[in-house]
């Protein structure tokens, strides 16, 4: 009642009241945190505070043991069905595992039962820590490629093959090191840097790469190239074949290869013969191998893998080099390897746990892989990582938790055991075919197109990811990968977008006039609102001379429109996208207030955040402004004009 006795001069005294307490709330912000805490916050699980984990660490053991270790929360769920599950979805994923680890142990230029190796330890410690379910853990493609063409620069696998995989064990200590911190330390957003695009484009060179390097076995070359760019495998493939290939063993490999893509084109028909191309790879070993043997063909020069050493994993502590001068060259290509392995096992881990509707700890997942992976180094395993073929077989089969992983390792184990010695006479052009089998789903046209429709500057960074691997090497791919994303960062960062807003008729909101061309603008006020969320050294300057543009346009076009009669009189800008200012945009701020001011023009903030606020305050720069502070762009917009209808 008392509102609607009130005279309009009370009505405008209120409001004035109630404007004046909201400034106060957006000036009296409490304090941004303090260094120390952001940095504890990196640190820190989200949510957790150091006296807090101090008392977990005290009186609640279990919660840390059940975070670390993933398997106490589902094996107290877990029931004989799922077992069943698991066992079978094992079973048919170690039959794809045994063939594909033989082959790229070799196209990581190690002996075949170093894949076999990788296939046992890394499975069974992801198991107990991982967060994924579906994730089916060993040697993968573009990891052994990796390694090799990075290791051979630094020692050569023909001539020293003992120093070779001794750095390369070396290396995958590193990788788990390197893993492991980065999960403690929540340094997740280093794999961010391999964007998405980054990755598509990488993956599709190093398949064609890896395609290219098993023309060796599959045309049973005896001398190849070590480099891996396309034009000296392509080269070297050339002159092999006009002296040394045999066709036989072409002739074999092609038959094979044939073989599993035909069941995996059964296998995408239907639905429930998922087992048959994950065991076609397995089957073709056990032939090719029969075949060979029953007609020696070893003896008219088809190329046979010969010893595989029996037994499980020898420890290798005593192989490991940290004492040689070639460490800090393990420990440089550990970074880079260890970046790759994780962008391939997490983005494998989050695609499957998306279709299942759960979400997997980026964190747990570095520190699990990090670990399986320095441990590896101690039992003759390199690298392991999550793999997009086998996870795939591993979801087809049913798999119901990481004891498919286990399954799979004893299965692993117990063909160490007993079935090394029938792989003898099994033809090296048929490891080939495995790997070429597995190369199409690392080629993603679809979504190669997908990125051109949606961004060209991403679409850039995934075709400089393919023609590096392709034309140059997979390290330069990479680089040049990382370089674009980079470059598109700096170019949005130094040119942040400024935007205009008017008032959307009948409502008391602004939006930007380029999207909401009924957007009215308040003259004589000009509203802009910053884009970027950081104005700093890079882009300060360049935020200014936009500002000053924008005013001296809008001023030539009032000036054109209305005879002279309006300009801009208050400029406001919307801080509320701006998360954080340096010293920098600060002194760029306050030169542009000097610039205004000589114009006769004011400057007003709205809604800034606590971060901004503070150093605004902490600069004077609030008092210079003579605290012209808002919450709303409509409360900035209302008292300039109300001020200006009282000084009529």
């Amino acid at each position: 009642m008392a509102l609607e006795t009130s005279t309009p001069q009370e009505l405008l005294e209120l409001e004035k009241d109630g404007r004046a307490e909201r400034t106060k709330w957006v000036l009296s912000a409490p304090d941004p945190p303090s260094l120390w805490r952001e940095l504890m916050d990196l640190v820190l699980p989200e949510g957790r505070t150091l006296p807090s984990l101090v008392k977990n660490c005290g009186f609640k053991p279990l919660v840390w043991f059940q975070a670390l270790f993933p398997i106490l929360c589902w094996s107290r769920n877990y029931t004989a069905r799922k077992f069943r599950n698991d066992l079978l979805a094992g079973l048919t994923l170690a039959s794809l595992c045994i063939p594909q680890s033989i082959g790229y142990a070799t196209l990581a230029r190690l002996d075949p039962q170093y894949g076999l190796y990788t296939s046992v330890v890394p499975p069974l410690i992801y198991a107990v820590m991982g967060t994924s379910r579906e994730i089916a853990i060993g040697p993968v493609a573009v990891v052994s490629l990796l390694l090799a063409s990075m290791v051979q620069k630094v020692e050569n696998p023909v001539e020293n093959p003992d120093a070779y995989r001794n750095l390369v064990l070396t290396t995958t200590f590193f990788v788990g090191i390197f893993q492991a911190i980065s999960g403690l330390f929540r340094l997740g957003f280093l794999v961010d840097f391999l964007s998405h695009s980054a990755v598509v484009g990488f993956m599709a060179g190093a398949a064609i790469i890896i395609g290219l390097q098993q023309l060796k076995g599959l045309l049973g070359l005896t001398h190849f190239t070590n480099k891996t760019d396309i034009i000296s495998v392509l080269k070297a493939t050339w002159i092999s074949v006009h002296h040394s290939w045999n066709p036989l063993n072409c002739i074999l490999g092609c038959s094979f290869l044939c073989f599993i893509l035909i069941t995996r084109f059964v296998g995408k028909k239907k639905k429930k013969l998922y087992w048959l191309p994950a065991m076609a790879p397995l089957i073709s070993v056990i032939l090719s191998t029969l075949i060979v043997y029953l007609t020696r063909a070893d003896k008219h020069g088809i190329n046979i893998i010969k010893h595989i050493k029996r037994g499980l994993n020898p420890s290798s502590i005593h192989q490991l080099q940290f004492h040689d001068s070639r460490t800090m060259d393990a420990a440089k290509i550990g970074i880079v390897v260890a970046v790759v392995a994780l962008a391939e096992a997490l983005a494998v881990g989050r695609s499957f746990a998306s279709i299942k509707g759960y979400r997997i700890d980026g964190n747990k997942e570095m520190i699990a892989m990090g670990i399986m992976n320095t441990l590896g180094s101690f039992s003759s395993c390199y690298v392991a990582t999550g793999s997009f073929s086998r996870s795939a077989v591993n979801f087809s089969a049913g798999c119901e938790t990481a004891m498919s992983n286990i399954v799979m390792s004893i299965t692993v184990i117990v063909s160490l055991e007993l079935f090394t010695k029938l792989l003898y006479f099994t033809p090296t052009a048929i490891l080939a075919s495995v790997i070429l089998s597995a190369l199409p789903g690392l080629v993603d046209l679809n979504e190669a197109y997908k990125i051109w429709k949606i961004d060209k500057l991403d679409f850039l960074a995934c075709i400089g990811a393919f023609t590096g691997v392709l034309f140059v090497s997979v390290e330069i791919g990479l680089l040049v990968a990382v370089t674009v994303s980079f470059l598109k960062i700096i170019i949005t960062t130094i040119q942040p977008g400024i935007e205009v807003l008017g008032r959307i008729p009948g409502t008391e909101i602004f939006c930007n006039v380029d999207q909401y061309p009924m957007a009215i603008k308040s003259n004589p006020v000009l509203v802009l609102r910053f884009r970027s969320g950081l104005i700093c050294f890079a882009n300060a300057n360049f935020v200014k001379e936009k500002i000053m543009k924008l005013v001296t346009e809008d001023q030539e076009d009032g000036n054109t429109k209305h005879n002279g009669k309006i300009s801009v009189q208050l400029v406001i800008l919307d801080m509320s996208n701006l998360v954080n200012i340096d010293t920098s945009g600060i002194a760029s701020l306050q030169e542009l207030h000097k610039n205004l001011i000589s114009n006769g023009i004011e400057l007003a903030f709205v809604n800034p955040r606590w971060q901004v606020i503070h150093k605004l305050k902490l600069a004077n720069f609030v008092e210079k402004i003579r605290g012209k502070v808002f919450l709303t762009v409509e409360e900035a917009v209302d008292a300039c004009l109300n001020a200006k209808i009282s000084t009529i």
